[in-house]
C-alpha cells in the first residue's frame, strides 16, 4: 500500500473518530434545550458531515482516477513523452511545450476519457493543478458513461 492510501485511510479513521466525539458533544448540546447551545449542537452536526461528504468525494476521485492511470499504463499510453527529472515528475518545460499536442487530442475527440486523463495529467506536469483536476474528473465521467 503506497504512502498516499495510507495517509488517506489513517485520515477517514481520524475523521470517524471525530465525528462519534463531536457527534456525542453535540447531542448533549441539543438536550440542553438552550437556545445558542442548541445552534451550536446543529452545527457540530452539520460541519463534520459537510467535512464528511468532501473527504468521501476526493477518496473517490482518487480511486478512480488511479484506476484509469492504471488501465492507461496497462494499454501502455501512459508515457507522456516527456524528459523526466530525477524524482520522476515530467520537466516543466517540456510539460508546457508538450502541452498543445495533448489539447489537440481532446479537441479532435472530445468523448475520449483517455486523451481527457492524458491532458489532465499534462496539466498536472505543467503545474496547472486546478485544471489537470477538471480533465480528470472529465475523464472519469466519460469512462463512466462508456461502462
Amino acid at each position: 500500500m503506497s504512502t498516499a492510501k495510507i495517509g488517506a485511510v489513517v485520515m477517514a479513521v481520524l475523521l470517524g473518530v471525530y465525528l462519534a466525539l463531536v457527534g456525542w458533544r453535540a447531542v448533549q448540546f441539543v438536550l440542553t434545550g438552550e437556545p445558542v447551545a442548541v445552534v451550536m449542537g446543529v452545527a457540530l452536526i452539520v460541519l463534520p458531515v459537510v467535512a464528511a461528504w468532501a473527504i468521501w468525494r476526493e477518496l473517490q476521485f482518487g480511486i478512480r482516477s488511479q484506476r484509469l492511470v492504471r488501465q492507461l499504463d496497462e494499454e501502455g499510453a501512459l508515457d507522456l513523452g516527456m524528459p523526466l527529472r530525477p524524482s520522476g515528475r515530467p520537466e516543466r518545460a517540456a510539460a508546457d511545450d508538450a502541452f498543445p499536442a495533448f489539447r489537440d487530442a481532446v479537441e479532435s475527440d472530445p468523448e475520449s476519457w483517455r486523451a481527457w486523463l492524458r491532458l489532465g495529467l499534462a496539466y498536472d506536469a505543467a503545474g496547472d493543478r486546478r485544471r489537470a483536476r477538471r480533465a480528470v474528473r472529465r475523464a472519469i465521467e466519460l469512462e463512466r458513461a462508456r461502462g
